[in-house]
């Protein structure tokens, strides 16, 4: 199933992304847009929060008091006029993202942990989306049916740019290269109750 055919358009289309931010404050129900259409955002389980948690704390373990700030599904990345989603994490490292609080354009990683409802968008339209920011270094999928982590890179090599996939399964560390952090895939599913 596609990710359109399990949210509700919230929005007729054709909807400017000022007009977007203006119904963002002042609703308490949080809104995702891509060009041109508003999304409400979709219920999470209890493995998808602990999923998010368990990597942001990780995040914030490794991070300290760097330069780089991390956040959770609560603030927005954006690009231009073409989306603002809220990733379940991400990291950005660049000043400019301090002058902003509630809306965030330089991500360094961003992390999505999978629903069904969103795995298809989250692994193919989304990524894309997510590839426009020149920022970005690394994308990050997290599966609540299994231990596995998926860390999608930006590689550059003699025939310039490309995305390289990296899987990881129970047993192993994920690497977040991004941003140095090495993890046990354990760790990352601590609390969760996998096959249910």
């Amino acid at each position: 199933m596609d990710f359109l055919s399990h949210i509700i358009i919230a929005i007729p289309s054709g909807f400017s992304p000022q007009d977007y931010l203006s119904l963002e404050r002042d609703n308490i129900i949080r809104y995702e847009y891509r060009h041109g259409l508003v999304y409400a955002m979709a219920r999470s389980s209890d493995n998808h929060s602990r999923l998010s948690i368990n990597l942001l704390t990780a995040i914030n373990l490794h991070l300290r008091d760097g330069d780089c700030q991390f956040f959770s599904g609560d603030v927005k990345v954006n690009y231009a006029d073409a989306f603002f989603y809220y990733p379940d994490a991400f990291v950005t490292c660049d000043p400019r993202d301090r002058n902003d609080r509630y809306v965030k354009r330089y991500p360094k990683l961003i992390a999505e942990v999978l629903s069904p409802s969103t795995k298809n968008f989250d692994c193919s339209d989304k990524f894309s989306d997510y590839q426009q920011p020149k920022s970005l270094e690394e994308y990050v999928l997290i599966s609540q049916d299994e231990m596995r982590v998926e860390c999608r890179r930006q590689v550059q090599d003699e025939n310039g740019e490309r995305w390289e996939t990296v899987v990881y399964g129970a047993a192993d560390r994920a690497i977040f290269q991004s941003i140095q952090l090495d993890v046990a895939i354990e760790e990352l599913y601590r609390g969760v109750s996998l096959g249910r």
